[in-house]
């Protein structure tokens, strides 16, 4: 299992955050836990790209 880290913060009705290891893609959602999963779609797309 992976542990990622992660940095969000809630802005208006919105959490957005965004994986440390890739700070230049964020995400967005409205709710934390909704937005974990975003974070763990993203670094699937990223990862897809990347390797």
């Amino acid at each position: 299992m992976r542990t990622l880290k992660y940095t969000f913060w809630q802005d208006g009705e919105f959490f957005r955050g965004y994986l440390n290891d890739y700070p230049d893609y964020h995400t967005q959602a409205y709710s934390k836990d909704e937005l974990v999963e975003n974070l763990k779609d993203l670094l699937t797309d990223i990862e897809s790209i990347i390797w």
